[in-house]
């Protein structure tokens, strides 16, 4: 080649520094109480709750409204007008709170996400960096939370490992009771 330009992207493993992280060891029958706790006492703007099934999303959703939270759902079989409808009452602030799959974490372009709650560990580190890259866009600041039991520190481990740091632990004691992560795991 003659005179050839390279031209490099930021690898998929980097997270951005105007994002603060933190990972909390809960027992899974906890979970729901830890994120209300967080919804309650953050200054949460608005925010997306993550999860990695489809059913939980559902579940998650109708929990969260049941208890009195502005709440939307998004994952991928919802038809386009349904996900589109929910989208913009998200972006107009209608919703607050935003409980979807995998299908948010890509090419959804929200500017201002105050925070991003990984209820469920991703299992693919990739994953975890593209959900929390939703929040601390454009030079904001943004909280990027993950809850994980026991059986969840397999990826946990991966997540650490790919981002080149260990993710500070939060302190759910006052929260939720004990939270070790040697507790019994169960799903909520």
């Amino acid at each position: 080649l003659s005179n050839p330009k390279e031209i490099t992207v930021d690898p998929p493993s980097s997270t951005a520094e105007t994002v603060t992280q933190g990972v909390a060891h809960v027992d899974g029958r906890k979970k729901r109480k830890m994120l209300h706790h967080w919804l309650d006492t953050e200054e949460v703007t608005n925010g997306l709750v993550f999860c990695n099934r489809k059913r939980d999303v559902a579940t998650l959703y109708q929990g969260l409204s049941k208890h009195g939270y502005s709440v939307g759902a998004l994952h991928g079989d919802m038809d386009q007008y349904k996900r589109m409808e929910c989208l913009e009452k998200f972006r107009n602030g209608e919703i607050k709170i935003l409980v979807c799959s995998d299908v948010a974490a890509r090419g959804l372009d929200i500017a201002a996400v105050s925070h991003v709650f990984n209820y469920d560990v991703p299992t693919h580190p990739e994953d975890y960096v593209h959900r929390i890259g939703r929040t601390g866009r454009a030079g904001r600041s943004g909280t990027a939370y993950m809850l994980a039991t026991k059986a969840d520190q397999k990826y946990v481990s991966a997540i650490e490992k790919m981002i080149g740091k260990s993710l500070p632990i939060l302190d759910v004691d006052g929260a939720v009771g004990s939270a070790s992560p040697d507790a019994e795991d169960r799903r909520p």
